[in-house]
């Protein structure tokens, strides 16, 4: 039976952004964030419901934001399941009381445009998310979009 995968959203121009953000961070916290991705978010069934709280909560539908914590710092993946993907949408550092409303609406467009596009004819496949996910490299040119 196939297992949920972590997968970073990707723009029409190839940008990774919540990719870039964990890669922005120190290595520690980088590292927390790739753990918590592998450890709550990849491997589950199909059937398993979410995550439960405080480790996730439901923002928006089926928008749900990975609760991660370092020291005083807060962080916030915004992603949502398409079968067995976990789609990374978004990434913030927290520092208010919920998240801002433009976050969410950034992170729904970007699930729209990422439904849209992998149903295309021709497409790149998303790149896997985690601590075991392969290093950024060029894809050969037969998966570049034209």
């Amino acid at each position: 039976m196939a297992r949920t995968q972590a997968v970073y959203y990707r723009d029409p121009r190839g940008a990774q952004p919540v990719d870039e953000f964990i890669h922005a961070l120190p290595p520690r916290r980088a590292a927390k964030i790739d753990d918590f991705i592998e450890e709550h978010l990849n491997g589950r069934l199909p059937q398993d419901p979410p995550p439960p709280f405080p480790v996730t909560s439901q923002l928006d539908g089926e928008l749900r934001e990975l609760r991660v914590r370092f020291a005083n710092t807060r962080y916030r993946i915004l992603y949502q399941r398409s079968e067995n993907l976990v789609v990374l949408l978004h990434a913030i550092e927290k520092d208010t009381g919920a998240v801002p409303r433009f976050d969410i609406e950034l992170a729904s467009q970007r699930m729209a445009d990422f439904k849209s596009r992998m149903n295309a004819w021709r497409r790149r496949p998303p790149r896997a998310a985690g601590r075991d996910a392969p290093a950024s490299r060029p894809l050969p040119s037969t998966y570049q979009d034209g």
